[in-house]
């Protein structure tokens, strides 16, 4: 190109050889900027793929007890896994971390969640606590502290909240079952988390669904309690397209 510019300008008065080196100047400047956008725009193409995965790949986590381990049944026919099956099907790529520890408390939960949220950096977390504190009748006010507080630490790291109700068994004492009940709606509503009452309730009335001890529902249960909670969690997985 500049070749021919300068031939052309060989032959021409000082004026048209200026003017033709100016336009051979011009059109290298304008491939020069033409070259460039295409880099630019291959350049953001493939930034777009290579974190379109890392935006798109949600963590859910589940902090609990025994309830959320799958106590007494095999780890793939628990609760937390049936519904990882139906939670990806919604929103693929999601990730579930169960991080449920048998016999927990919520003390043990909140001692243990700044690590998991720092680790997994969930967007949505379950809590399914408290059912130990109250099996061991410990103080309800220390108990719903410790839920308190564990919400509002998943909220700080930016996660919705979804609190699983628990109800305890009429041999703890009427007015106990009471208070501990009323627990966790008022952890919801002081905290604005999402709020699923009586978790177990359609698993704990049927003999069939719990194992022998009365407490842990067996194989049959783990479906029910999927289609219990799914209600509630819906919404939160749809909020994360």
């Amino acid at each position: 190109m500049w070749e021919n510019t300068v031939r052309f300008a060989e032959g021409s008065s000082p004026r048209r050889r200026a003017q033709g080196l100016r336009n051979g100047a011009a059109v290298a400047a304008g491939k020069g900027w033409g070259r460039w956008r295409a880099l630019a725009r291959w350049a953001l193409a493939v930034t777009l793929l290579v974190c379109a995965p890392v935006l798109q790949a949600a963590t859910l986590l589940v902090v609990g007890d025994s309830i959320s381990a799958a106590y007494g049944v095999p780890a793939a026919k628990g609760w937390v896994a049936l519904m990882e099956t139906r939670a990806k099907r919604q929103v693929p790529g999601i990730r579930v971390v169960n991080a449920s520890v048998s016999g927990d408390t919520s003390a043990g939960g909140l001692a243990r969640l700044p690590a998991l949220l720092r680790q997994h950096k969930p967007a949505i977390v379950i809590i399914e606590l408290g059912g130990n504190d109250g099996l061991r009748g410990l103080r309800l006010k220390n108990t719903r502290q410790n839920l308190m507080q564990m919400v509002k630490l998943a909220q700080r790291a930016d996660a919705k909240v979804l609190l699983l109700g628990i109800d305890l068994p009429p041999s703890q004492g009427a007015k106990y079952v009471r208070d501990f009940a009323a627990m966790y709606p008022a952890v919801a509503k002081a905290t604005g988390a999402a709020y699923l009452p009586s978790f177990l309730a359609k698993v704990g009335v049927d003999p069939d669904m719990m194992q022998s001890d009365g407490i842990h529902p067996n194989s049959l249960g783990q479906p029910v309690l999927v289609d219990t909670v799914w209600p509630a969690l819906a919404p939160m997985l749809s909020a994360l397209k």
